[in-house]
């Protein structure tokens, strides 16, 4: 392959890494995302370096430059690739998790040409895997970005507010029981409107209205089906969840 071919390479795999972070239709990304490993494998069998043992220096360093960085195994466009338990064809190989990571941490075999990717995986296992393989299953079972980080993200966004909430609550002036049932996310009766939404939050719904004896009346309707009834901006009761 001529150096040129070989940056070609790295465009299509930086580009590709891109298409994660776009909002493109799931379709369209799929396609890109099995379109580039035919593109990397037409280039880089092309003039027959990367199949064989006839790396020249800057295709090495080209490898070598993802030493450090850090991969995300996902199966949903296949079966993620076996490594191999030392850097030989001949050794044992075996299957990594499928929602693993893990990071290049070497180049090894470079000084005969011969190079593999020495990994180390989150759980601490080592592995190894030829530059081919790897360039084979990247963008589709090899991921540049981690694909679970929105949910992490959420997930970590959720905790926080649920220990702000609790901090909260325990800071109010309320008896033992009343931040007990709070913290349960059981407001008890008598707290205001925006007590009960540090409480429980906001609601979906609200209504309001004015009963006979001019009493100012709301309805607040949680996900859950529960109904909390307030008068005069303090909470009164607890509709129960009604069960089908």
């Amino acid at each position: 392959m001529s150096l040129p071919d070989w940056e070609i390479l790295h465009s299509i795999e930086r580009g590709v890494h891109g298409i994660h972070q776009t909002q493109a239709p799931k379709a369209i990304q799929s396609t890109l995302r099995r379109l580039a490993p035919l593109l990397l494998f037409l280039l880089s069998t092309a003039g027959g370096a990367i199949a064989s043992n006839h790396y020249t220096e800057k295709q090495l360093d080209a490898l070598a430059a993802r030493v450090g960085k850090t991969f995300w195994l996902s199966p949903n466009f296949g079966p993620v690739p076996n490594f191999l338990s030392s850097p030989a064809a001949a050794s044992h190989s075996f299957n990594p998790a499928e929602d693993d990571s893990f990071v290049i941490t070497e180049l090894t075999g470079r000084s005969n040409k011969d190079p593999y990717y020495a990994v180390r995986f989150e759980s601490g296992k080592v592995g190894y895997i030829r530059p081919e393989a790897f360039h084979e299953a990247l963008n589709l079972t090899i991921l540049a970005a981690d694909p679970r980080a929105g949910e992490k993200e959420n997930a970590e966004k959720q905790a926080s507010e649920e220990k702000d909430r609790i901090e909260w609550i325990n800071s109010q002036p309320w008896s033992a029981a009343a931040k007990e049932a709070a913290i349960r996310k059981q407001p008890p009766p008598g707290l205001n409107t925006g007590e009960v939404k540090r409480v429980l939050g906001p609601p979906i719904r609200i209504t309001k209205l004015r009963t006979p004896t001019k009493i100012a009346e709301e309805h607040w309707f949680y996900k859950d089906g529960s109904v909390l009834i307030f008068h005069n901006g303090l909470l009164s009761r607890i509709n129960a969840i009604q069960k089908k």
